[in-house]
Order: C-alpha cells, then sequence, then structure tokens
C-alpha cells in the first residue's frame, strides 16, 4: 500500500491540498443506514492491471445470462482522471472535476475517497446506503487503501482480493495496456508489489490467470453465494 505520507487531501478550503493520516478522519458520516437482512456489501480490490474492470463486466455478463440482472448494484465510482478509451460517463466512472470531487468529499459524500497516482476516486456512499436498504448486495470496485479505509467503517463488508499469476504478468498487462507515462508505469509497478503484500488483510484471495477471467467471475461469485448461506441475516451498516 502506498505511504499515506503521500495520500494528499483538502482541508475546510476545497482548493487546499495538505498531507493527512487517513485513519484519523475516514469521512464517517454523522448518522448510519442499516441494510435489509441478508443484502452484503462486497468489496473487489487488487493491485492496477490485475483486471478488476474486466472482472466487473465478466460478473454483469453472468447476471444477464442466468436472469439476475438487477440483483446486484454495481457501485459507479467518481473520479478527477480524464476518461480512457471506450470509457462511458455514468457507466465506467462519473468523471468530474478536482473542485467537484473535493466539494462533495467535504460533505462527507464519499464511503472512501483517495488521492491515486495523482487522481482522486471516490465511492459514493448514497449508491451503498440506496441499495442496501433496498435489499439488494453491492459491488464495489476499489483499491487496496480504500478497502481498508471501508473496512474501517463497515465492519460487516466482505473483502475480495484479486491477485493477478505472478508479478511479471502484471507488469506486462500494465505495459500492454499503454494508458500511462513511463514515470507512472514506474509508480504502478512498484506500489503493486506492496499491495499484493496486503492480501492476508482480506477474507478471500482469488487469482485471475491470463485468459480465464470468466473462471475467476465463477469464483467469486460462488464465494458470495456461500456468504450468504453462512450468514443469511447479516446487516450492513453504512
Amino acid at each position: 500500500m502506498r505511504d499515506e505520507a503521500s495520500i494528499r487531501a483538502g482541508n475546510d478550503d476545497p482548493g487546499a491540498d495538505e498531507p493527512f493520516d487517513i485513519s484519523t478522519d475516514p469521512g464517517r458520516p454523522d448518522f448510519t443506514v442499516e441494510g435489509q437482512p441478508g443484502a452484503m456489501l462486497i468489496i473487489i480490490s487488487g493491485p492496477s492491471g490485475v483486471g478488476k474492470d474486466t472482472i466487473i463486466d465478466a460478473l454483469r455478463r453472468r447476471e444477464r445470462e442466468t436472469g439476475r440482472d438487477g440483483e446486484r448494484h454495481y457501485v459507479v465510482t467518481c473520479t478527477t482522471r480524464p476518461p480512457r478509451n471506450g470509457e462511458v460517463d455514468g457507466v465506467d466512472y462519473r468523471f468530474i472535476s478536482r473542485d467537484e470531487f473535493l466539494r462533495v468529499r467535504a460533505e462527507r459524500g464519499f464511503l472512501e475517497a483517495n488521492e491515486v497516482h495523482g487522481n482522486w476516486y471516490g465511492s459514493p456512499r448514497d449508491q451503498v446506503r440506496d441499495a442496501l436498504v433496498a435489499g439488494r448486495d453491492v459491488i464495489l470496485k476499489i483499491d487496496v487503501q480504500g478497502a481498508r479505509v471501508v473496512k474501517e467503517q463497515v465492519s460487516e463488508a466482505l473483502l475480495i482480493f484479486v491477485i493477478p499469476p505472478s508479478l511479471e504478468e502484471l507488469f506486462e498487462r500494465l505495459r500492454a495496456r499503454a494508458t500511462e507515462t513511463a514515470e507512472q508505469l514506474e509508480v504502478r509497478q512498484r506500489d503493486a508489489a506492496v499491495e499484493l503484500a496486503r492480501q492476508n488483510d482480506y477474507d478471500h484471495v482469488v487469482p485471475n490467470e491470463t485468459g480465464e477471467v470468466e473462471r475467476t467471475a465463477e469464483r467469486i461469485d460462488q464465494i458470495i453465494a456461500e456468504e450468504h448461506r453462512r450468514e443469511p441475516d447479516r446487516r450492513v451498516r453504512v
């Protein structure tokens, strides 16, 4: 995980950037909302380039093909980074300005919010609450530091960590995607090695072998089903 001293946040002035310790200000709201019995918050996390977006696409496709479309809510993350080729606003991410992001963050509108590789990412709290209250599982795809923040606030969350076949395979995926500069790529590779060391903090670890994304999605579906059977009356407070 990145050194917390490198995480930047605005103070009372949304335009100001000051270092802060994430554990002292996780953005907790003034009140919590309790979801319906059995509705789960599932966090899918892993290092950059491990294939989280592709796995989410496979999970959604499996739901459509088995008549379960709409049973889960997939949180649309807000970000200040520009869209990549093929990404759709409101579907892949909600792309907003830095000023807008910091305004929402100051109002504690994010379940978690972090600056990663120079761009802000945040998980809208209202999306998670609304879905849980409606009795739907929530799938939240976030990075390693964001997962830790959510677990601090939501102890009932289920954490799934996705790992690559090897570090070299992960680095090759990052290079092949060609969306970062050489300097950015070096930072992502360094961070990935550190993040992989955090996998023991998670409830489940799932490998994503190259070309086997359907198998990965199937295993995640199995884990979710097993957790529902193990704890059918689990109530998540957000």
